[in-house]
């Protein structure tokens, strides 16, 4: 039984097609389009999962849509009722929107499967909800036959959070919570008033947060006015928002602006403005709110479900600081949080939920560790397609006689301290690069961190890296004692690699904090001694795992620099095209696609107009 799952028309839309209960093939729209986030019906990824399983529509038993848009058109349409006669202007904007498209979806999915491969009439379209594909995609994916699911995001139809429990091929909500009250609103309330997009600059406010200051009389300050005046927490983790202060129900911005500006003594911050502490202080204040709150979630959940599993998805997983620190709660003995949480994601966990609760089929558990494959499921590229690519650009290169001289090589000049962008194999699905489409460098390189941000990703200074480590050795580096092979748990630095710092270290500026050397591996070691892991494993990535095992052998240390293979405002490369572009138009020292290896120094000077950063919308 073949089943496509897709998710569209919010933001991050993605197609998946599953068969027989295996994962085959996923990817986002974005990383055709080149539009990051983009949330158009996705066409190419459907044709990439199409073309990889080697299917055509007709072979396909039901298409999987991620929500219920009937369901959601009705909370819209209460909600405007309820708040009016706020709202009038956004009531007017989207309403025709609604009416013309989202109502009828399944005729524009008809009309688009047209485009692709022509309509097959006897195709049965599902729409399960929205928090059910979230939880089908965490626990359908997890190893385990039993779990408590976690779900927690900003909205689907009316659920922004939920507790389940999976058995078998079988998942039961039990309890949910519902819009306007939302955690992941009231985070991204939060990213818009300290100046980041909502909805892509969440996770920029959760690497802001450690610059805060938790001794500052104004955190306090700060977590007084959230927990007593924006939110009312309760003990099993559920929060009433009020109202009077945000504006994302009716309006076109998140919040009330002026009224949060007498809240916390401050303006709103623009993108362009400089951060200062009071910037850093409320993100950590709301930092610590957000993991609070998911960590007396998850309690409830373990209280209603007395499992020793946890599979957790939604916007709000992606959290990895909130993750890190209910890993290190002892609530659960084991965690699994899905690669893409996010509404990318509900393409895959709406396909599940078709084939095992509309279907009825049995849970298949033939894989080892769990059904992602590593989260590399995207499209991959031959030879033959590099070589055609490197001709067109007339591109000098050297391939190594095989892939272990070329892994020792490049491990070579990462040790010299070389910037290396590294393209192989399956392109990765969900937002991390997982060591398939990534920039990699040296941890050990004390400048690399400022280097990274301002010359290869263009983007903000403050921002961390994350270390991608073996498997085997993680624990020789950072207090982790699970695997986090999606980065999606931060872990504390071991005491052992830290260096002494001054005894004002926590009320220092941001710049000053952030320039000092606190570890043996700076450049992935953030302000709190904190870093993002990414546990490596030679059965999921053969290629990476080998390439850690050379720069080891070459420095004695088994972890690297890992980022996304991209530029601020770009989705991470899909083509060995995207791939040399991005090359070219970095200070990456090389590249390294597939079995080639292509120096900066010896490529022709490119001749692309310097306005190319227009091409991407900062995020």
């Amino acid at each position: 039984m073949t089943i496509l799952g897709i998710s569209a028309f919010y933001h991050d839309s993605a197609a998946a097609i599953i068969e027989d209960g295996e994962i085959i093939a996923a990817a986002q729209e974005e990383r055709f389009t080149r539009k990051k986030h983009d949330a158009a019906f996705p066409v190419n990824a459907i044709k990439f999962c199409l073309q990889y399983s080697g299917r055509n529509l007709k072979d396909i038993e039901a298409i999987a849509f991620y929500d219920k848009p009937l369901l959601k058109f009705e909370r819209l349409l209460e909600t405007y009722y309820g708040f009016a006669p706020r709202g009038v202007a956004s009531f007017v904007t989207s309403m025709p929107i609604w009416i013309k498209e989202k109502i009828f979806l399944k005729r524009v999915i008809r009309e688009e499967l047209e485009q692709i491969d022509g309509y097959h009439k006897n195709l049965k379209f599902l729409f399960p909800e929205h928090h059910l594909s979230h939880a089908a995609s965490a626990f359908y994916s997890s190893p385990f036959s039993e779990s408590a699911i976690l779900t927690i995001d900003g909205v689907g139809e009316w659920a922004t959070a939920s507790i389940g429990i999976g058995k078998g091929n079988s998942i039961e909500i039990l309890k949910e919570l519902h819009f306007p009250h939302s955690v992941g609103l009231l985070y991204s309330a939060f990213t818009y008033f300290l100046g980041f997009k909502v909805n892509s600059g969440e996770y920029k406010l959760m690497g802001l947060a450690p610059y805060g200051n938790s001794d500052s009389p104004k955190v306090a300050e700060y977590l007084k006015i959230i927990t007593e005046q924006l939110a009312d927490i309760k003990a099993d983790g559920s929060i009433h928002l009020n109202q009077k202060y945000f504006n994302y129900a009716t309006g076109l911005r998140m919040v009330f602006d002026a009224k949060w500006e007498k809240l916390f003594g401050f303006k709103k911050r623009e993108e362009a403005d400089e951060l200062q502490q009071h910037h850093c202080n409320l993100a950590y204040a709301i930092q610590k709110v957000t993991e609070d709150i998911v960590i007396k979630m998850a309690a409830e959940a373990k209280q209603l479900t007395g499992s020793e599993n946890l599979c957790m998805a939604g916007g709000v997983a992606l959290n990895c600081v909130a993750n890190g620190h209910l890993l290190r709660s002892g609530l659960f003995k084991q965690l699994f949080i899905q690669p893409a949480s996010g509404d990318a994601g509900g393409a895959v966990g709406a396909a599940q939920a078709a084939y095992y609760i509309h279907y009825h089929q049995e849970r298949n558990t033939f894989y080892t560790t769990d059904a992602m494959k590593g989260s590399y499921l995207g499209p991959e590229f031959s030879d033959l397609d590099i070589e055609q690519t490197l001709r067109k650009y007339k591109a000098p290169f050297t391939k190594p006689e095989n892939f272990e001289a070329l892994a020792e090589r490049t491990a070579q000049l990462i040790s010299e301290g070389k910037i290396v962008g590294w393209m192989q194999g399956r392109m990765e699905f969900g937002p991390r690069a997982l060591g398939n489409r990534s920039i990699l460098s040296d941890a050990r390189n004390a400048e690399m961190q400022k280097k990274l941000n301002l010359k290869i990703k263009y983007r903000e200074g403050f921002r961390p890296f994350a270390p991608s480590v073996l498997a085997e050795e993680a624990n020789d580096y950072f207090d982790l004692d699970a695997a986090s092979p999606y980065m999606l748990l931060v872990a504390p630095v071991k005491e052992s690699r830290r260096t002494e710092i001054p005894e004002n270290y926590f009320s220092l500026s941001m710049m000053e904090r952030l320039y000092h050397l606190r570890s043996d591996i700076p450049a992935v070691t953030h302000v709190d001694f904190s870093a993002r892991v990414q546990t490596i494993y030679a059965e999921t990535n053969p290629r990476f795992h080998l390439l850690l095992k050379k720069f080891k052998a070459l420095t004695g240390y088994s972890l690297l620099v890992n980022t996304s293979f991209n530029v601020r405002g770009e989705p991470p490369v899909c083509t060995p095209d995207d791939a040399f572009k991005c090359f070219m138009r970095t200070e990456m020292d090389f590249l390294v696609i597939g079995n080639y290896i292509l120096s900066k120094a010896e490529q022709a000077k490119w001749k692309e107009n310097a306005d190319w950063k227009k091409e991407f919308t900062l995020d």
